[in-house]
């Protein structure tokens, strides 16, 4: 009626904006935080700031012919605070991919328009991806079981004791899950399955992490769905990988045992590289690879990485890979610029990758400040674009027939260059 219709527009008159500053030109005391002495009104640390420090000892497997990933990991938590800490909270982000995950909830769109046969089939009829971790035990140094409680992505750790300010907490959890395709399911990690039956890996937020503690929020404790950043703390990893032993690997940090795992002729390129300042070598050749994909190893082969002061560690693996490499000087040290792409990359990554991630790193050092770390290395994956410390995945491919546009060269130039240059501002 018309009254009611006045009685609406009167009340709309009367809401106010509460008590905001809505000025285009007001000052950002409101946004910012309150300075104190953990941190400075610059946004520069202050004296009573504390950062955490969790470090990592992994022993995984990758089965391939299964598209499994196993692991055991030793934590050393380090509790810089000066609170004393009841429970952890660790990130369970392969959990985004349970079958009772409720990542589905947030897309909020309804049912689609038009559906393939395949996707409707995949989404209606068939039985959905038995993703995420299977935790088998928590326990501490003494083989004593540890409380926890699973919450979707998230885990809490009910401490025996709590952590007191300069303590150190270590305990071990092991865990397995089944690796998705993430061409199909999407997804920042997993495998690209090619026609011949081989797969390449892309492996990322694989193990269980612990959340951030920081003097601001406390604990950071929000879902993992897919699509958000997130933030870990700073630690360092001795990792063991064992593959296929017809299998190329590269991750985060520095490969321990390079005789082991390459083949004579490899670790001989292998060390070159590392006087190769002007033009790329090979350390695996695209006729290597060539050969390598035609099998399928049986027997097995350990890659032992280490990595100091990172937050987070990722791998690329498969016997498809290329591998590539030259070395970069930055006031007088040597940090090394790699890439690692299929045949399929060829010739476009061949010609322009590790380039582009040399480049990167002298551009963005003298701009910024030197690259902190030994290596760099540039994984081509497709529909990929996503960096981790020292490794990221990036897209870009020519045709079948090794040609490829000026807009796929400088994609594949420009995401390699973007991913890269987040060693420096991660996100």
């Amino acid at each position: 009626s018309t009254t009611f219709f006045a009685q609406e527009v009167e009340q709309k008159k009367e809401r106010q904006q509460a008590h905001y500053n809505i000025s285009k030109f007001k000052q950002l005391k409101e946004e910012l935080p309150t300075p104190n002495k953990q941190h400075t009104a610059s946004g520069a640390p202050g004296y009573e700031y504390t950062q955490q420090q969790v470090d990592y000892k992994m022993d995984i497997i990758l089965d391939d012919v299964n598209q499994k990933l196993f692991g055991k990991e030793t934590i050393t938590y380090h509790n810089n605070s000066k609170d004393n800490l009841e429970y952890l909270w660790v990130q369970l982000d392969q959990n985004m991919r349970a079958p009772n995950s409720k990542k589905p909830d947030i897309n909020g769109g309804g049912p689609n328009v038009l559906y393939s046969p395949s996707k409707f089939t995949k989404m209606f009829m068939g039985k959905p991806f038995q993703g995420g971790f299977n935790i088998q035990s928590i326990t501490d140094v003494k083989g004593n079981s540890i409380d926890y409680t699973i919450n979707q992505t998230m885990m809490r750790i009910d401490l025996p004791k709590p952590i007191a300010s300069g303590e150190k907490f270590v305990f071990n959890i092991k865990w397995w899950y089944n690796i998705n395709d993430y061409t199909s399911e999407r997804g920042r990690s997993g495998y690209e399955p090619f026609p011949d039956g081989n797969k390449l890996y892309v492996i990322a937020q694989f193990f269980p992490r612990l959340a951030v503690y920081n003097n601001v929020e406390g604990w950071q404790n929000m879902q993992f769905w897919g699509s958000s950043e997130f933030a870990l703390e700073f630690g360092n990893y001795e990792v063991s990988i064992t593959t296929p032993k017809d299998h190329i690997l590269n991750g985060t940090g520095v490969i321990q045992n390079p005789k082991e795992v390459f083949t004579k002729k490899q670790f001989k390129r292998y060390q070159a590289a590392k006087n190769s300042y002007d033009n790329p070598v090979f350390i695996v050749t695209p006729e290597e690879a060539l050969e390598a994909e035609k099998g399928r190893s049986k027997d097995t082969k350990t890659w032992k990485l280490r990595a100091e002061n990172v937050r987070d560690f990722a791998f690329a693996s498969s016997r498809k890979l290329i591998w590539d490499a030259m070395a970069v000087k930055l006031n007088g040290r040597t940090v090394m610029a790699y890439s690692l792409y299929p045949n399929e990359g060829n010739p476009l990554w061949e010609e322009h990758s590790t380039r582009v991630v040399a480049n990167t790193l002298k551009v963005y050092s003298d701009y910024t400040f030197d690259y902190p770390y030994p290596q760099a290395t540039s994984v081509n994956a497709k529909r990929q674009g996503m960096e981790y410390p020292m490794i990221c995945w990036n897209f870009g491919r020519p045709n079948p027939d090794g040609r490829y546009t000026e807009r796929t060269k400088k994609g594949m130039i420009g995401v390699v260059t973007h991913e890269v240059g987040h060693n420096f501002f991660p996100m």
